[in-house]
């Protein structure tokens, strides 16, 4: 069974953070920059919530508000299922399902030590069906 932590071994455990007082423009650039569809965002010091590209679009194009003046507080998620590195990736896909999110906050006791998304949770089923494949042409032909 393929659990969190064998994505997290993978991809690694950074996280690009923004404090929550950063305007919505300013997160935005961060994203773009590191290529990410979310951000974690951090007040003093905790994990407070993510925003994702979803929140912009929601929260901020469709209600004609300005993203240099929003701030990432006012838009992020908050409240999210938070999941262990113990987890499989069909209880994180569940997750994501029932609650229509694509990204889930991965904590060990209270802190934070990764996000998943639902890429990566598609990545890691093909690599081990890859994986699966190849083992069966090696029994196949031995």
């Amino acid at each position: 069974m393929i659990k969190v932590s064998n994505i997290l071994a993978r991809k690694g455990g950074r996280v690009i953070t923004i404090d929550a007082g950063t305007s919505v423009l300013d997160a935005l650039r961060l994203m773009a920059d590191k290529n990410i569809g979310s951000v974690v965002v951090m007040e003093d010091g905790d994990y407070v919530g993510l925003m994702t590209e979803r929140d912009y679009a929601r929260k901020v194009i469709l209600k004609g508000k300005s993203s240099h003046e929003t701030l990432v507080r006012e838009i992020m998620s908050t409240g999210l299922p938070r999941i262990v590195p113990e987890n499989s990736i069909e209880t994180c896909m569940h997750i994501m399902s029932e609650s229509n999110i694509r990204y889930l906050p991965v904590f060990i006791d209270d802190s934070l030590c990764g996000i998943i998304s639902i890429n990566d949770l598609v990545t890691e089923t093909i690599l081990s069906q890859l994986e699966t494949i190849e083992q069966l042409k090696t029994y196949i032909h031995s």
